[in-house]
């Protein structure tokens, strides 16, 4: 079973006194690792589409009991379990996505790189000819062979808004959905192929973004951040982004990318630049893909309604904080 774990902060402005105590928490946590600490881990940020400053804690396990036992007793993971949102002066949310390895696939452009979960130890990326052709994605997932990985219900709004303010809520997406988070590292880049980046393949890679964000309904998009990753030591921002998407499942993640015109203006550059550059591509971009199960555990701590999946969470439960 692979573990991505995201625990975030919800607040005013990045440099709001709760964000500076999530840093300092994440900090600590860090500093003298468990036996169950993450085996990779990033710090991300994002604004969201009501103007909150996002801070993101993302963890990777490869054992699940592990990850149990940091929730459980590391102090970011109890900090999260503890919060009583009825006295929050600020919103925080857990998104725990934890699937069997036939249920999962991960790619990167560029060989000798490895991001998000390929940073666990034991994790070996090698090269594939299962790529370069729409359902591509789909043929890397071994459970693909014997499974349509369909949702069994159809993607809809929810008739009323999850309010959690003052509440924690917990929400279940439905049964197949896609999570993908897509990256892009350009640290590396100098002169034409920075400008190149910058000035073209972001703008276009925002573009498609943009579309999906306004589409949801249409689009079977569940939620989209954009965000941005932040240095481990020095937490300073980074020339490296990752969107986070989750997909009602993976067909109209897979819609889009063949035959949308914002993701062929993104395929169609990035193909002219490796063809380009071929080896000397200093742009490296990746994706990781999970296909989740309904049991997947995601909670919202005195968030506003439009956070993550509660749009269109399809069960919701409110728990006790008084437990």
């Amino acid at each position: 079973m692979m573990t991505a774990d995201y625990i975030a902060i919800q607040t005013s402005d990045s440099n709001s006194p709760e964000s500076i105590n999530f840093l300092n928490l994440i900090r600590s946590a860090h500093r003298t690792p468990r036996q169950d600490s993450p085996e990779a881990w990033e710090l991300t940020s994002f604004v969201d589409g009501a103007g909150r400053f996002n801070l993101v804690h993302i963890g990777y396990w490869r054992d699940p009991n592990k990850h149990a036992a940091w929730i459980l007793g590391a102090p970011l993971g109890k900090w999260f379990t503890s919060l009583d949102a009825r006295h929050a002066n600020f919103g925080a949310w857990r998104e725990t996505i934890q699937v069997p390895v036939d249920r999962l696939e991960t790619i990167v452009s560029k060989e000798g790189w490895s991001f998000g979960l390929a940073n666990c130890p034991m994790i070996e990326m090698r090269l594939t000819t299962t790529n370069g052709y729409f359902g591509a994605a789909r043929d890397r997932f071994p459970l693909s062979a014997i499974d349509r990985l369909e949702a069994p219900s159809p993607h809809r709004r929810r008739a009323t808004p999850a309010l959690s303010l003052g509440r924690r809520l917990r929400a279940e997406c439905g049964h197949n959905t896609a999570v993908i988070r897509s990256g892009q590292h350009w640290a590396s880049s100098l002169g034409e192929q920075l400008v190149d980046y910058e000035s073209s393949l972001q703008p276009k890679l925002m573009a498609g973004m943009d579309h999906l964000s306004r589409n949801q309904e249409t689009e079977g998009v569940l939620s989209l951040r954009v965000m941005t990753n932040h240095d481990l030591e020095t937490f300073a921002s980074v020339q490296q982004t990752s969107v986070l998407a989750y997909f009602n499942s993976l067909e109209p993640l897979e819609k889009w990318a063949e035959s949308h015109a914002t993701h062929a203006a993104i395929y169609e550059h990035a193909i002219d630049k490796q063809r380009e550059f071929g080896a000397d591509r200093q742009v490296v971009t990746w994706h990781e893909v999970f296909i989740v199960t309904r049991n997947s555990n995601f909670e919202y701590v005195n968030c506003h309604a439009d956070t993550g999946i509660l749009p269109f969470a399809q069960t919701l439960m409110a728990v006790d904080d008084a437990n």
